[in-house]
C-alpha cells in the first residue's frame, strides 16, 4: 500500500488524514471534507522515493530428489545478495480536483492516484532467485466523488473507485540436474475492478475538525498468461489469479493550539488479512499457490502545522506503521518491516490563486529474518528450496505539489 497520496500530507506524516481538508487531496482521505474547499481547486504533484533495500543470505539451500543416476541431497544455493532491487528513483504521481456547485451545498471531486504498487528486480545470480527475481504491481485508481454539507457542522461524502491492476511475477526454476541451468516461471495478468468509499466530516465551533472514512476492498480477477521455460520445455498457458486488496478505516482529529498552530492525529486500520496467498489458476492443471497469510495492521500518526504568516505554513510529523507481513511467511517479493516515519514540510502561497507544497520524509524500516520453504514440481521429482535471509532497508522521499484555486 502506497501511503504517498498527498504531497502536503507527507510533511506531517499523514496526521491530517480525514480531518485537515486543506487541498483537494482530501478526496482520497475523506471526500466529505471537500466542503471546506471554496470554488474550483486543483492539486497536482508527485513524490519521488529513494529506496535502499538489501537481502543478506543466512543459509539458503536446495534439496533435490534422488532420481536414477542423479544423486539428490541438500546443498547451499550459490549466488550474490541480489543488489538493491528497487529503481534508483521511484515516482508516485497524484492529481485531484474539487468544485463547489454554488450555494447548493454540493461539491464534486475527482482524483487520480496509485494506491498500491511495487516494482523490484534482483540480480540474475540472486541467492533467493527461486523465491523471486522480479515483481511488478501497478494500480491506477480513478475516484469520482461527491460531498454534501448537511449543516454548518456536518458534511457527508463518498466516491466510486475505478481501479486498474496489472501484475507481473517472475522467479527462477531449479533444474533437477544441478549441472543444468535454471529455468524461469513468468506469470502476468491485469484487471479492472470497482470499489467505493464513504466519509463523514464535522467542524465544531471551537475549531476542532473530525473526520471518519472507510475505503472498500478491491477484488480483482487477474487474467493473463503463465509461462514455464525449463530445459527443452517452453509452455505458455492461460492464467487467472484472484487478488483482493484490503479495505481500510481512517479516523482523524485536527485541533487548534492557539491562533497559529494546529495539532493533528490520525489512526488507520487495514484489513490486510484478506491477502492469504498468491493463487495461480490454470485450466486443466493444479493451482500453484504461494502463502503469505498477512495480518491486519494499523498506523498512528501525529503532526503539527504552524502558520508563520499569511503566506508561509511549516509542518512536521511522525508515524508508526505496523507491517502486515507474517513472520512465518515472509517473502523477498515484498521486503518489509514495521515502519517509523519522520517528516517535515511547508506550504507557500505564491499568489492569491496558487500554493506550493513541499515535503521531505525518512522512513526507518525494521529488519526481518525470513525462513520459508517452498516446494517445486511434486512427486517423484519434488524439490525444496529453503530461503533464509535478512531484509534491511530505509526510504527517503521528496514530494512537491501545486494547488491552484479559481
Amino acid at each position: 500500500m502506497l501511503q504517498e497520496q498527498s504531497q502536503l500530507e507527507i510533511g506531517r506524516a499523514f496526521s491530517g488524514g480525514a480531518a485537515a481538508a486543506q487541498d483537494p487531496s482530501t478526496i482520497f482521505y475523506n471526500p466529505a471534507a471537500m466542503t471546506e474547499l471554496d470554488g474550483l481547486q486543483i492539486t497536482t504533484g508527485a513524490t519521488i522515493l529513494f529506496i535502499d533495500s538489501a537481502q543478506e543470505n543466512l543459509g539458503t539451500r536446495i534439496t533435490r530428489p534422488t532420481l536414477g543416476s542423479l544423486a539428490g541431497g541438500t546443498a547451499a544455493v550459490p549466488g550474490g545478495n541480489g543488489g538493491n532491487p528497487f529503481a534508483p528513483v521511484v515516482p508516485v504521481p497524484t492529481s485531484y480536483a474539487s468544485y463547489q456547485l454554488g450555494d447548493s451545498g454540493i461539491w464534486l471531486g475527482f482524483g487520480l492516484s496509485a494506491p498500491f504498487g511495487l516494482k523490484l528486480r534482483y540480480d540474475d545470480d540472486f541467492f533467493g532467485r527461486y523465491e523471486s527475481t522480479y515483481s511488478n504491481l501497478l494500480t491506477l485508481n480513478a475516484q469520482p466523488s461527491i460531498a454534501y454539507k448537511l449543516n454548518d457542522v456536518v458534511s457527508i461524502g463518498g466516491g466510486v473507485d475505478i481501479q486498474y491492476a496489472r501484475v507481473t511475477l517472475k522467479n527462477a526454476l531449479p533444474d533437477i540436474n544441478p549441472a543444468d541451468p535454471d529455468g524461469e516461471l513468468t506469470s502476468k495478468g491485469d484487471d479492472i475492478s470497482l470499489g467505493w468509499n464513504i466519509g463523514l466530516f464535522a467542524k465544531l465551533e471551537n475549531g476542532i475538525k473530525l473526520g471518519l472514512h472507510y475505503r472498500s476492498q478491491m477484488q480483482h480477477e487477474l487474467k493473463g498468461t503463465h509461462r514455464v521455460v525449463l530445459d527443452a520445455l517452453d509452455n505458455t498457458a492461460e492464467l487467472r489469479s484472484p487478488l483482493t486488496l484490503p479495505d481500510s478505516v481512517t479516523a482523524s482529529i485536527s485541533a487548534p493550539l492557539g491562533d497559529d498552530t494546529d495539532l493533528m492525529l490520525t489512526g488507520r486500520y487495514y484489513n490486510w488479512s484478506v491477502l492469504k496467498e498468491i493463487r495461480l489458476q490454470r485450466p486443466g492443471r493444479p493451482d500453484l499457490t504461494k502463502e503469505f497469510h498477512y495480518d491486519d495492521s494499523w498506523s498512528l500518526s501525529a503532526g503539527v502545522d504552524h502558520h508563520v504568516n499569511e503566506r508561509l505554513t511549516v509542518r512536521a510529523g511522525a508515524m508508526f506503521d505496523k507491517t502486515p507481513t507474517n513472520t512465518q511467511f515472509l517473502s523477498t517479493r515484498i521486503p518489509d518491516g514495521d515502519r517509523t516515519w519522520a517528516s517535515a514540510g511547508m506550504s507557500f502561497k505564491l499568489n492569491s490563486h496558487m500554493t506550493l507544497n513541499a515535503s521531505y520524509a525518512h522512513v526507518f524500516i525494521d529488519s526481518q529474518k525470513m525462513d520459508r520453504t517452498d516446494s517445486y514440481y511434486g512427486s517423484p521429482v519434488e524439490t525444496f528450496i529453503t530461503t533464509q535471509a535478512r531484509a534491511i532497508g530505509n526510504v527517503d522521499m521528496i514530494a512537491t505539489s501545486v494547488t491552484t484555486r479559481f
